[in-house]
């Protein structure tokens, strides 16, 4: 038995700040989670058109163990600058591997296309994301952290709806946490043919999204009109986030879990994983507890890629339930209000 995390956010992790910061006139934003210290992380990367940075060294037969921070960033490949901000920070801080004296900093990094939602890109010669890198670190702390419109989900779009951030967490009754965050720019629609429901409301705890009865009938087996957007390009679109789990995992097993997590994405959006997704996760493992059951370390992991599966599923929804109409794009709410577009 289990019940949702007293926050229902990824920080309900014990070990993590999360920081976030948005530029209303970009239209675009950064998110960051920082872990206390430096900890165990693995990714999967799904999609045909994934932007991503220092992803190849969270293989299992990579060195590095550990990570010391990873950024979530709007700004199409224009956001991997958030990553040097965010490496800055860190390094100004002495945080990073000790290497021969030099101290470097390990931030993974995934960005999502926001480009085309409205905002001032005229940037000339300077992005601004290297800056927004700085401030989410700033911003970073424990605690509760809106949803929505924030960080890297600020300019998120969700097939033809306000995309945005979500987060969900689950604590089982022997102490076991589990979380997700997930900044959702899908070109897949998470609502059901008719906009009557989400496709996550199975998985719905305690009304977090609306409390909406799943859509049982009339589903259509083809490419639903919600995510027939007007020549879409590969990575112009997709769903970023990361796992976390007080578990004591390493990256191999990280691996796995996140295996089944990506079928959370697979439960809240359709299509999901397409040429024009880049969908990427990130998995933590912050090890502040331990699993005394004597159980094969196989169930263990099967426990939390079940859960996170689950998380990410719910936090997609949450993440785009919380959005707030910007520009021409309505909101999830006025959408399902009106069960129409």
């Amino acid at each position: 038995m289990g019940k949702v995390g007293p926050l229902n956010l990824l920080t309900d992790v014990p070990g993590l700040l999360v920081g976030h910061v948005a530029d209303a006139g970009l239209r675009s934003g950064v998110t960051v989670v920082l872990p206390e210290r430096r900890t165990v992380c693995s990714v999967d990367v799904r999609g045909g058109g994934s932007g991503t940075r220092e992803t190849d060294l969270l293989r299992p037969e990579a060195t590095a163990q550990a990570v010391d921070a990873i950024c979530l960033s709007g700004g199409s490949a224009f956001g991997l600058d958030a990553a040097s901000g965010v490496m800055h920070w860190l390094a100004a801080r002495k945080r990073g591997v000790d290497v021969r004296g030099h101290i470097v900093p390990i931030v993974p990094a995934a960005i999502l296309f926001d480009l085309h939602n409205g905002g001032a890109k005229d940037w000339g010669a300077e992005p601004p994301y290297r800056r927004l890198g700085l401030q989410a670190c700033d911003a970073a702390a424990t605690g509760a952290f809106r949803l929505g419109n924030v960080g890297a989900g600020y300019g998120a779009m969700a097939g033809l709806i306000k995309g945005g951030l979500g987060s969900a967490s689950w604590v089982e009754q022997d102490g076991l946490v589990v979380a997700a965050m997930v900044a959702v720019n899908s070109v897949g629609s998470v609502l059901t043919p008719g906009n009557r429901s989400f496709w996550a409301a199975p998985f719905e705890q305690d009304g977090e999204f609306g409390g909406l009865p799943f859509a049982t009938n009339g589903v259509d087996l083809g490419l639903a009109r919600e995510s027939r957007i007007a020549g879409p390009a590969a990575g112009s679109h997709t769903c970023i986030g990361v796992i976390a789990t007080n578990a004591a995992l390493d990256k191999t097993s990280l691996r796995h879990v996140l295996a089944m997590a990506h079928d959370g994405l697979a439960r809240a959006v359709r299509p999901v994983h397409t040429p024009f997704d880049g969908d990427t996760l990130f998995a933590l493992a912050t090890a502040t507890w331990q699993d005394t059951s004597g159980a094969d370390r196989s169930w263990l992991i099967s426990r939390v890629g079940s859960i996170a599966a689950d998380c990410v599923a719910r936090a997609v929804a949450r993440g785009v339930w919380a959005a707030e109409p910007l520009g021409q794009l309505q909101s999830a709410r006025e959408v399902l209000a009106a069960g129409k577009f």
